[in-house]
């Protein structure tokens, strides 16, 4: 088990994260999404035992390894169980080879097992054509590939990444998770992943977490827009540009924030219904996605992409279907600001 424990964390006198707790269970598949800024680098740094927690500790199998009333400083045995690969990687000197079993030889593995490992799990990721290869012959998708066969040559027990998929199209990217699923199929192992695709995150991880302003979200992950509230009096209506759309709130808050619509208090129609909701959008379906049985998740753009839930049966008498019109509706009451 790797956790966060009362880890408040600052940059220059800013909070840029704040969580009681944080934990990564054996055998996770967790994925974290949110809008830029929310802290996903900052918590997977602090997990990687590459920062120290402004306040509180990092915790190994409930062992404090890092942080605390003591400031420790976490032991190399303690940094060997868990990696993390960055958004943008950086390759060492040399070929891919050499990249791929740096870990090893630093270990004091012998050659003749390295160079089994490094083909063993190059083939694995799709990489074993680049072996030969230096960093300025591959692209920024392959290069983020390279890193993470790289990170699981070592066999860590927590792999931590960071926008894995960023740089790479839709087949590198499945070729990607497809890998990490045969990875966790091979052995014991923790994934905490932050990602921008949310269809990816549901798709892949088995518990999606939302972050904003360094805290986790009290709802779901979908429909987290970074805001400017206007100037206004207590009680005031608002409303706040979201992408091409208005949306109104009720709020006497100011300034920047997170804004938030939980995808359950959206109600979904084929056209407008006459109903005391503030905000009635029309749009285009662009997804449905089934995350569990019975349940159907519809992706819109109404003006900007927003996310409802509805029954199977629902989506069934209301023949929704990709490309085809829907309407979304929820009341200003229903807009969250955190």
């Amino acid at each position: 088990m790797l956790e966060l424990v009362g880890v408040r964390h600052c940059y220059g006198g800013r909070m840029v994260l704040d969580l009681e707790r944080f934990a990564v269970p054996p055998g996770a598949l967790i994925a974290m999404v949110g809008p830029n800024g929310s802290g996903k680098s900052t918590l997977l740094r602090l997990l990687a035992l590459l920062e120290q927690p402004t306040e509180g500790e990092v915790r190994l199998d409930g062992e404090p390894v890092c942080g605390g009333p003591a400031r420790s400083r976490p032991t190399a045995a303690a940094r060997r169980r868990v990696t993390l690969v960055e958004q943008r990687p950086v390759l060492f000197r040399g070929t891919v080879r050499e990249n791929l079993g740096y870990g090893l030889v630093v270990r004091g593995v012998r050659r003749i097992e390295v160079n089994r490992v490094v083909d063993n799990v190059a083939a694995r990721f799709g990489i074993a054509p680049l072996l030969e290869r230096h960093r300025h012959q591959l692209s920024e998708g392959e290069v983020q590939r390279v890193a993470v066969a790289r990170a699981l040559a070592v066999e860590p027990e927590v792999l931590l990444l960071d926008e894995p998929a960023s740089s790479a199209d839709r087949a590198a990217a499945q070729m990607l998770y497809g890998a990490l699923a045969e990875e966790r199929r091979r052995r014991p192992l923790a994934i905490c992943l932050a990602s921008h695709q949310l269809e990816d995150a549901y798709r892949w991880a088995d518990d999606v977490r939302a972050l904003a302003e360094g805290k986790l979200s009290p709802v779901t992950p979908e429909n987290l827009f970074r805001v400017e509230l206007p100037n206004a009096g207590a009680g005031d209506l608002k409303h706040i540009r979201v992408g091409t759309i208005e949306i109104a709130v009720m709020t006497d808050r100011a300034g920047p924030a997170i804004l938030a619509v939980a995808p359950s208090d959206i109600f979904v129609s084929r056209a407008p219904l006459t109903s005391s909701a503030r905000n009635v959008f029309a749009g285009r379906v662009t997804r449905l996605a089934r995350q569990r049985p019975g349940v159907v998740h519809v992706t819109a753009d109404v003006g900007v992409e927003l996310v409802a839930v509805v029954t199977e049966a629902a989506a069934g008498d209301l023949q929704l279907t990709p490309g085809g019109p829907v309407v979304f509706a929820f009341k200003a009451s229903a807009v969250r600001l955190f």
